[in-house]
Order: C-alpha cells, then structure tokens, then sequence
C-alpha cells in the first residue's frame, strides 16, 4: 500500500524545574495516552517563538522563558487521518529549552481547541517508551546526553498507538 504522508509542524519545549520535566496528559492523535512535550503546531503568519508560548500558555497555563533551540528531528507514524486521506503522519518537531517563569499547572476543560487534560512535573525515572511520546523520549536522550542530539528521521512503524501510560503516582 502506498503511503500518504500528511506533515505536521509543531513548537515543543523542554522544561527542567526542581528535578522534573513538564510534560501534558496527551488525550488526542497518535500519543494519546501518553506523556508529551507541551507545545504544537505553528499556526499561519505566527513565529516559532511565538506558537511554542502560546501553546505553553494553553496547554500547561505557566509563563516561560526560551533559553535556546535545540534542534530538529521528524518522525513518520503510521497514523491514518480518514478526512485528508494520508495513511501517515510527517511530525516535524522543533525543540526548544526553556524555563518555568511563574504560574500554576492547569486542568484543560476546552477539548474542543486542545488534545491535552493537563501538565504535570514528572520524575524522568518513570519515563519510558511504554508511556511517552517520541518526543518525550527524545528530550529524555538528549537531557542524559547532550552531546547527542541525532537529526536523523525516526520512523516509528513498529511503535503502535495505544494506551501505555501506567497509572502509577508521579
């Protein structure tokens, strides 16, 4: 069968505060279910920097500050999107290191606008492939090793889209 890629561009921020990175409940696309990076994608005439604070805003409710970029990295998901007719999605994730300013974690209540229920601080020890997204695996490889920041595509064809985040307490 033929792929059909559909590209999605999006904004992520990697967050360290007391310990714990930030990360959103994923409640929609192919990481629902599991931990993410807070941040989405770049809406039309908006800058980079300007879509990664306000969807840090929307979807964590805290204040940042962007230290640096960090990099670039895609991943192809068989993911299939019936309404444009692709079989696959082109992630095209921009990363950047930021840092919590001020504010208070906040419970989405607007799903219509949102595919994440919430943020939390997490202890990256409970983090692994079982439970987050590619993108929380990859801020986790290059906070333990920054040295290694890999540009190469993923493909993530034997990565299934399911529920695997445990319900241990964090």
């Amino acid at each position: 069968m033929e792929e059909i890629w559909h590209r999605h561009l999006g904004v992520y921020g990697i967050c360290l505060h007391e310990g714990k990175i930030l990360l959103i409940n994923k409640m929609g696309g192919p990481y629902t279910n599991r931990y993410d990076l807070p941040g989405g994608t770049v809406e039309s005439n908006e800058s980079l920097t300007h879509a990664l604070r306000r969807e840090l805003k929307e979807e964590t409710g805290i204040s940042i500050n962007i230290i640096r970029n960090l990099g670039v990295r895609d991943y192809v998901i068989p993911y299939p999107l019936e309404r444009l007719g692709t079989t696959h999605i082109h992630h095209i994730a921009i990363f950047y290191e930021i840092e919590y300013l001020s504010g208070e974690l906040t419970y989405c209540t607007d799903m219509h606008n949102n595919d994440s229920i919430g943020a939390e601080w997490i202890d990256m020890n409970h983090l692994s492939s079982d439970n987050s997204s590619p993108l929380v695996m990859q801020a986790r490889s290059w906070l333990e090793d920054k040295n290694n920041q890999s540009l190469e595509l993923a493909r993530l064809d034997s990565w299934t889209v399911k529920d695997k985040r445990t319900n241990s307490s964090m």
